[in-house]
C-alpha cells in the first residue's frame, strides 16, 4: 500500500477511507499516484496525496505534483465567457462571427458562443487532417476553422468539442481582450485567486509535471462511435506520451492541454461553489455562475451518451459529481475532474497519473465525490 499523506477534518474521514481504498491492489482501478482536495464554504477540509508522479523513478506524488488534465482543462474557457458575459461584453447568444468575421462562413455564420461551449455548434473536430504541428500552433489552428463547414447543422446535434470548443471560444476572448488563453487565464483567473492551474505549463512547472500511465487499449470488439463524432478524438490523435514534449507543454490548447494540481482544480472550484468570491477575490457575480450551469444541451452526445451540459460544464444527471442533482463539473480524459455543488459549497478536485480509458465514468472519482458530499451533508 503506498503512504497516504496530507490532512483531513474532522467528519470527512471517509473520504481518506476512500482515498486509501482506490490504492489497493485489488480495487476498481488500482491508483499509481493521485491527489484528491476538497472545499466547503472556502475552507479546505480534504488535502490527500500519495503514490508516485512517476512510475519508473519513483518520484513521490506531492501536494503540488500537477499533471495535464485534458478536458477538466475546459471549465477555462467557460469561465473566460461567463466574465465577459458577467461585464455585459458579449453574450452566450452572440454569433462567433460577431467577433471572429472570417469564421463566419459556409453554414457557421450563426453558431454561437453558447452552442460551442455546449457541444452543439457542430465544430465539433477540423475537417482537414491535423498534424500535432498544426495543433500547437494557435494561430495556425484557428484559421483551419474559418473556411470549413459544420459536420452537423449548428443548434442541431450534440457531439463532443474534445478539441475544438477551446479554439471557438478563446479565440473569441482573444478578440474581445487582446489576451491569449494562457495569459488571460493567468491574469484573469488563476492569477488573482492564487490557483495551481495554466494553460500549457511554464517550463519552471516542468518538474512538478507527473508522467501519464496510458490506459490499455480497448477491445477489439467495442462499439466503434459514430466516425463524425470520432473525429473530434481522432484528427489528430493525442497520445498520452505526447503530452510530456516541449511541443505541447509549451502550447495554448486551452480544451484540454492545461496543467493542474488538485489543490489548484479545488480551489478554482472552491471560487464557484462559494457564489464566485474566495478569500476575497471575485472571480464573477452568482448570477453569472448560474448562466453557466444552466442547460443548453439535454443530450445524448454522440460521444459521452445521455447526460445534460451547461455553459462549458457538465451538469450531474449520471452522479458523476456526488449524489445531489444540482451539482455540475467538469471531467478529463483519464480520470482527472473538478466540481462544485452550490447548495453544499463544495468543491473538489481530483488528479491522477494512471489513466482511466473512460471520459466520464472513473469509479476512483466517483467514490471519492460520493464520500465527499455524503461527510458534507452528514
Amino acid at each position: 500500500m503506498s503512504q497516504i499523506l496530507g490532512q483531513v477534518d474532522p467528519g470527512f474521514e471517509k473520504v481518506r477511507d476512500v482515498f486509501e481504498a482506490n490504492f489497493a491492489e485489488d480495487s476498481v482501478w488500482p491508483e499509481v499516484g493521485a491527489g484528491y482536495v476538497v472545499y466547503v464554504a472556502g475552507r479546505k477540509v480534504v488535502d490527500l496525496y500519495g503514490g508516485v508522479s512517476d512510475a519508473v523513478v519513483g518520484t513521490p506524488w506531492t501536494g503540488d505534483t500537477i499533471a495535464n488534465v485534458f478536458s477538466s482543462t475546459k471549465i477555462m474557457p467557460s469561465l473566460a465567457i461567463a466574465q465577459l458575459v458577467d461585464e455585459g461584453k458579449l453574450s452566450y447568444n452572440d454569433p462567433i462571427a460577431k467577433y471572429w468575421p472570417e469564421f463566419g462562413c459556409n453554414g457557421k455564420e450563426e453558431a454561437t458562443i453558447g452552442q460551442a461551449l455546449a457541444h452543439i455548434s457542430g465544430v465539433n473536430a477540423f475537417e482537414e487532417p491535423l498534424t500535432i504541428e498544426d495543433l500547437v500552433d494557435w494561430e495556425s489552428s484557428c484559421k483551419r476553422l474559418e473556411p470549413q463547414s459544420p459536420t452537423f447543422k449548428p443548434g442541431e446535434t450534440s457531439a463532443y468539442h474534445a478539441v475544438t470548443q477551446g479554439h471557438l471560444t478563446m479565440e473569441v476572448i482573444r478578440r474581445v481582450t487582446g489576451m491569449g488563453p494562457a495569459e488571460y487565464v493567468e491574469n484573469r483567473i488563476s492569477g488573482p485567486l492564487g490557483v495551481d492551474f495554466q494553460i500549457g505549463a511554464k517550463e519552471a512547472d516542468w518538474g512538478r509535471i507527473a508522467t501519464l500511465v496510458p490506459p490499455p487499449p480497448p477491445p477489439a470488439d467495442m462499439p466503434k462511435p459514430d466516425p463524425r463524432a470520432a473525429k473530434a478524438i481522432m484528427n489528430p490523435m493525442i497520445a498520452p506520451p505526447l503530452t510530456a514534449t516541449p511541443a505541447w507543454r509549451n502550447a495554448q490548447i486551452p480544451a484540454v492541454n492545461g496543467h493542474a494540481s488538485a489543490r489548484g482544480i479545488a480551489r478554482l472550484w472552491a471560487a464557484i461553489a462559494n457564489g464566485g468570491e474566495l478569500d476575497g477575490v471575485r472571480l464573477m457575480s452568482r448570477e453569472a455562475i448560474d448562466g453557466m450551469r444552466a442547460p443548453l444541451n439535454n443530450g445524448p452526445d454522440m460521444l459521452l451518451g445521455p447526460g445534460a451540459i451547461g455553459a462549458g460544464v457538465l451538469l450531474n444527471r449520471n452522479g458523476v459529481f456526488g449524489t445531489t442533482e444540482n451539482a455540475f463539473g467538469n471531467c478529463g480524459f483519464g480520470g482527472s475532474s473538478g466540481f462544485a455543488d452550490l447548495d453544499l459549497k463544495l468543491s473538489a478536485g481530483y488528479v491522477p497519473n494512471k489513466m482511466f480509458p473512460n471520459l466520464m465514468n472513473d469509479p476512483r472519482a466517483k467514490a471519492l465525490h460520493a464520500a465527499a458530499v455524503s461527510c458534507a451533508i452528514t
